[in-house]
């Protein structure tokens, strides 16, 4: 007991001290203060940008859908071949490459005349293929899609439009969202009264494209999004007695920026 005394007065007495020599020293009480302040963490904050960058099309993909039936397999295999042959000549009459038509998707199975009897008579065989053309001039795209459908497609899938310029738009996109961020941080941080400082960190949350929506056999989807910044870019341009407009297409980026609080 006596030597935890001992102890603690010789802690009182080094912590009395050193409280001397800080009060009789200006500039050691001076730092002290700002080590302290430099331990406290200064106001940030952290704002989403958005940002779309709307462009006229120059490429359009095509997914189509060949299906055939017959009691024989070998017949309604036939039938579909027959008519994914004349698709690709009616793609290569269309000037489009041979690399941008290739076949995606095979399916063959029965089908039966009725699937909740006790008893499973076969009414024929179902052979499915996906045919994907891409074109390059969009001003074509309706009599493609027209003669497709008398070349022998039962289903048209997908209709999505592109841009080969995806980069240069989504480079656009990505500024146009940073500066969506700053200008969000500075109306917050002025309704206070406060200053955006610099920028500690930046981070991509989203950047891509959409078009139309996706449908498969038996599958569709779509998405939508928001945004706070959107830039035309050109105009879409097609045939005044067309039934297809292609219109624009978004490609879009979120970013996510902390900046300090400046008083």
């Amino acid at each position: 007991m006596k030597h935890q005394h001992v102890l603690l007065a010789v802690a009182v007495l080094g912590f009395a001290a050193l409280s001397l020599v800080l009060a009789g020293n200006p500039a050691l009480e001076a730092a002290s203060v700002q080590a302290q302040a430099e331990d406290r963490e200064p106001g940030v904050i952290t704002v989403t940008g958005d940002a779309d960058v709307r462009v006229p099309p120059d490429q359009v993909v095509l997914t189509l859908g060949v299906e055939t039936q017959h009691r024989d397999l070998l017949v309604a295999k036939t039938q579909n071949d027959e008519a994914v042959r004349a698709l690709i000549a009616l793609a290569e009459e269309y000037e489009v490459p041979a690399r941008h038509v290739q076949t995606e998707f095979i399916h063959v199975n029965p089908v039966y005349e009725d699937e909740y009897a006790k008893r499973l008579d076969l009414a024929a065989y179902r052979v499915q293929k996906t045919v994907v053309i891409t074109l390059g001039d969009v001003s074509r795209f309706e009599d493609l899609l027209s003669d497709t459908l008398l070349a022998g497609a039962s289903h048209v899938h997908n209709v999505e439009f592109r841009t080969t310029e995806l980069r240069q738009h989504r480079d656009a996109a990505r500024a146009l969202a940073i500066q969506a961020a700053r200008e969000k941080a500075e109306a917050l941080t002025g309704e206070l009264g406060l200053h955006v400082g610099e920028p500690r960190s930046i981070r991509e949350e989203y950047s891509g494209w959409y078009s139309w929506y996706n449908s498969w056999w038996g599958y569709r989807s779509g998405g939508g999004m928001s945004q706070n910044v959107v830039q035309q870019v050109g105009s879409s341009s097609y045939e005044p007695d067309s039934a297809v407009a292609p219109g624009q297409i978004a490609v879009n980026a979120r970013v996510s920026v902390t900046f300090d609080i400046a008083p």
